[in-house]
């Protein structure tokens, strides 16, 4: 039977040793990987696998002897406990075997964990445990963590209390960076605050938050819309060295220009032009562009936005012989001086 999202999250942590086992499936291996990691060491405890009552398969074996399963079901470990027998990268072609194994299973026997790459809804694997009675199929999707994901990350942790700003942060920065990375960042925290019962802060996830491109590039934006040039080109040439794509780079400084339009337009001022922005921003970033807003006009923010669209077109053009990037640059750092 197919597992719902909120129903899945309560079987991950207290997975029913009485049903035979579930299928994981989807796209994203790490995701698959931690979601069946807690459901075995729930089964098993932690002690588990140093015990010899995790039974490891691979799909590929399973394919060529379709007794594998069954018998690492039906054995006896020498350590007294749970056990569990585990498949990884299963595909349909172990089907027969998996239903063979579901068929005999009987209350005692190690309960069976399947995992599988992104299955189509016509399988034969996702078939078997959606049309099964007691086990279960639960497809997981790159969507991002929600607030209940991230604030059950953060009780595992040990993580001390969080302020609104704060569990907000963790929850704009789950949608820009993988949920392995999330989940290190949090212990990370975790660490960073041990023995400090001060609330968490936007400024210590930001300290614990991973480097990537996007921030950078967030630091080229506000570089250029604070009117900074001389800290403009050690930036640009990080970018360039990471292999940033310049009309990448002109597309992100245009919707970060759009943005900055929309707030210094608004009736109310910058303050209620950011408040009214859909998906809402949170943290230093909601500060920042405030800020900007304030120190942009309307009419400044429309010549921008007419610079970044020619370069862009520029960068596209057939004909262009120019250095890509120095374009950029220019066009960037004319940005920098216009509202100086």
């Amino acid at each position: 039977m197919k597992l719902n999202p909120r129903d899945a999250r309560s079987y991950i942590a207290r997975p029913d040793p009485t049903r035979p086992g579930i299928l994981l499936y989807g796209a994203d291996p790490m995701r698959v990987a931690d979601r069946r990691q807690k459901i075995i060491t729930a089964l098993i405890g932690p002690e588990g696998e140093g015990e010899m009552r995790l039974t490891r398969i691979n799909g590929a074996d399973l394919r060529k002897d379709g007794a594998l399963l069954t018998d690492a079901i039906k054995e006896q470990g020498f350590f007294p406990g749970a056990r569990c027998a585990f498949v990884e990268d299963a595909t349909d072609g172990c089907a027969k075997a998996i239903q063979n194994a579901l068929e005999s299973w009987s209350q005692g026997d190690a309960n069976i964990v399947i995992t599988a790459g992104q299955l189509a809804a016509k399988s034969a694997l996702r078939k078997l445990f959606e049309t099964h009675q007691s086990a279960y199929a639960l497809g997981i999707y790159n969507d991002p963590p929600g607030r209940d994901e991230i604030e059950a990350t953060v009780q595992e942790a040990g993580l001390g209390p969080l302020d609104r700003d704060a569990m907000d942060a963790l929850i704009a920065l789950a949608q820009t960076i993988e949920p392995g990375d999330l989940r290190q960042t949090i212990e990370k925290l975790a660490l960073y605050k041990y023995q400090d019962s001060s609330p968490v802060t936007v400024a210590d996830i930001t300290a614990c938050a991973p480097a990537s491109v996007e921030a950078e590039v967030d630091d080229l934006l506000d570089i250029v819309a604070n009117g900074t040039p001389h800290l403009l080109g050690p930036v640009l040439r990080r970018l360039e060295a990471q292999g940033s794509n310049p009309t990448a780079l002109m597309i992100m400084a245009l919707r970060h220009f759009r943005t900055l339009h929309v707030v210094a337009s608004a009736p109310g001022g910058a303050a209620a032009g950011v408040a009214a922005l859909k998906p809402p921003v949170f943290g230093p970033r909601r500060s920042k562009l405030e800020r900007q807003g304030n120190r942009w006009s309307v009419e400044r923010l429309q010549r921008a936005i007419t610079l970044l669209v020619d370069t862009d077109l520029t960068l596209r053009s057939a004909g262009q012989t120019a250095p890509q990037m120095a374009l950029v640059e220019r066009a960037l750092l004319r940005l920098t001086m216009m509202n100086r």
